[in-house]
């Protein structure tokens, strides 16, 4: 008998038998993708402080939800707009475009903001020239956005966040976002989006919630021995108001509720509480979840207080260990109320964040690591006297942006000096100075020369040949640019900026697990769009989390 004949009678005794491979179906889709982002969360503070949380937030997260401890933001420039950027688009900055929160125009040489859009204004809100209000600057779509395009504009896309970056680059270009109002305590959108707010917005808006903290004290939320292991409150002398301690009270100066108290929102859990009061707000104005074309929704939140605390205070100081606690039971609130709302069987959730934090150097210094500020106006200065001096001619250094330098290619070529030759004169120079580990050039970007090691890698993909400088420059671990005297920054290749939480629960789709596996931000897109059957984001280099999946 041939082997043909072999394999064609095994078929058809199969088929006979009632033993043919039948595949499985795939599970119902989900009726609403939640995406969490907490800004400037480093995942060492969610395993630091992991045992103190609650059992409804984070830690329903970690047990119900696949977890990654080795997930990083995988470019080289770790700042809040690049980072929210890549949750949704899959990609990295060399593709999308937004190589930082500011950067300098190529044309004009003049800063321009990220999401800063002057054919736009907020709805019912002053609108300065440089406040983000679309999405303009960012070359690539989103996950939302290919959503909207599946389902015909079905499903609904709705970002929130304290940041207005923040709320319009997870809302994508077809999107809706919602950003907080820092005079009025508002949250508003843009002309980009609508001409008017809904009524649902109003109506809330005309509550004015963000009121009732005024007079409030943020206060400890756990026991005082809970906070033993955090930094010693005596590395910063205490601030006039008591707004380096807790209890920590908002107010204003003016004693009435103003422009002045709304700002100081952001500094606490009061805005985060507001941030996921209003997003609540919008699941049940829009409806979401329960879209009566049966498509699935999108609902993207950005909370932003965990940033500005780290800023001020650092991720080891109590102030930013109490946040992240009350932040818990905020999330393990929200999580509730979508059950009762939609169903968490319905409900896809992931969490991650933009990107993570170093300690103050004050602190750094206490555990032994050469950690400083570097002030980088003096150092640009010093690097334009020294291009005068090599060459003999003045104001060679155009403008920068740091880490991104631009150098005056124009003037150079008037007085017969290469491109190369100027590049490297001042990548030389950079690199003797105190605090510098590396440098780049355009020229070495452009030719394909940085290559090899994982930093490089990481510098190539925030290197944008359209809009970045004609330099980058990379400080020494632990070492960042600021001129200030207190609280830190972010923005280095380094673990501690990279490494960011990435989870994500829905017991339908997702497997339960603490993952060791190496993955990255760029990973969330491509996943979500496996598992709502959609086409991948057109700047999508992320892989498929398929360790995760059912």
């Amino acid at each position: 008998m041939s082997l043909r004949a072999i394999v064609l009678a095994a078929a058809s005794l199969a088929l006979s038998s009632g033993h043919a491979a039948t595949a499985t179906p795939a599970p119902a889709l989900p009726k609403l993708v939640v995406v969490l982002v907490v800004d400037g969360l480093p995942n060492e503070q969610v395993q630091r402080y992991r045992d103190q949380f609650g059992q409804g937030g984070l830690r329903r997260m970690l047990d119900q939800g696949a977890s990654f401890s080795n997930a990083h933001q995988a470019h080289g420039v770790t700042v809040t707009a690049i980072g929210h950027s890549a949750v949704l688009t899959g990609a990295y900055p060399y593709v999308h475009g937004i190589i930082g929160n500011n950067w300098i125009d190529p044309v004009t040489r003049k800063s321009v903001y990220c999401t800063e859009d002057r054919n736009y204004t907020y709805i019912g809100e002053e609108t300065k020239p440089n406040d983000g209000t679309s999405p303009a600057r960012l070359k690539v779509n989103t996950l939302g956005d290919e959503l909207r395009y599946a389902t015909g504009s079905k499903s609904k896309v709705i970002a929130v966040s304290g940041k207005d970056r923040g709320a319009i680059l997870l809302a994508g270009k077809t999107g809706t976002a919602y950003m907080y109002m820092d005079k009025t305590g508002n949250f508003a959108s843009s002309t980009y989006y609508m001409k008017q707010h809904p009524e649902w917005a109003t109506k809330y808006l005309a509550s004015k919630p963000q009121d009732r903290y005024y007079g409030k004290t943020w206060s400890a939320l756990l026991p005082a021995a809970a906070y033993d292991g955090d930094a010693p409150e005596e590395l910063n002398a205490p601030k006039a108001g008591g707004h380096n301690r807790l209890p920590y009270s908002y107010y204003s100066e003016s004693g009435e509720i103003d422009a002045g108290y709304y700002a100081s929102l952001r500094v606490g859990p009061y805005l985060d509480q507001l941030t996921l009061d209003f997003a609540r707000a919008a699941v049940e104005g829009e409806n979401l979840g329960r879209n009566p074309a049966g498509v699935p929704d999108l609902l993207g939140v950005s909370l932003s207080a965990h940033d500005y605390v780290n800023h001020a205070f650092g991720p080891e100081s109590k102030l930013s260990h109490d946040h992240l606690q009350r932040l818990d039971r905020m999330l393990a609130e929200f999580f509730t109320y979508l059950d009762k709302r939609v169903g968490m069987d319905n409900v896809l959730v992931v969490l991650t964040a933009d990107h993570g934090f170093p300690n103050t150097p004050e602190f750094a210094r206490t555990q032994h690591f050469d950690a400083q500020r570097l002030d980088g106006d003096k150092l640009m200065a010093a690097l334009d006297k020294h291009l005068q001096e090599k060459f003999g001619v003045a104001k060679l250094v155009q403008a920068w942006s740091l880490p991104n330098i631009h150098l005056d290619y124009a003037l150079a070529e008037q007085n017969q000096l290469k491109h190369a030759d100027v590049e490297n004169a001042a990548a030389q120079y950079l690199l003797a100075q105190e605090g510098i580990v590396d440098t780049f050039t355009r020229t070495q970007f452009e030719s394909g020369a940085v290559q090899g090691t994982h930093i490089n890698t990481l510098m190539r993909r925030a290197w944008n040949r359209e809009s970045s400088g004609d330099l980058m420059v990379i400080t020494k671990p632990y070492w960042y640019f600021g001129s200030g005297a207190s609280g830190t920054s972010h923005g280095s290749p380094y673990a501690y900026d990279t490494n960011v939480p990435l989870m994500v629960m829905g017991k339908r789709w997702i497997k339960p697990g603490a993952y060791g596996q190496y993955a990255e931000v760029v990973d969330i897109a491509p996943t979500l769009a496996h598992l709502l059957r959609l086409r991948p984001p057109a700047g999508s280099e992320g892989r498929v989390l398929v360790e995760t999946l059912r």
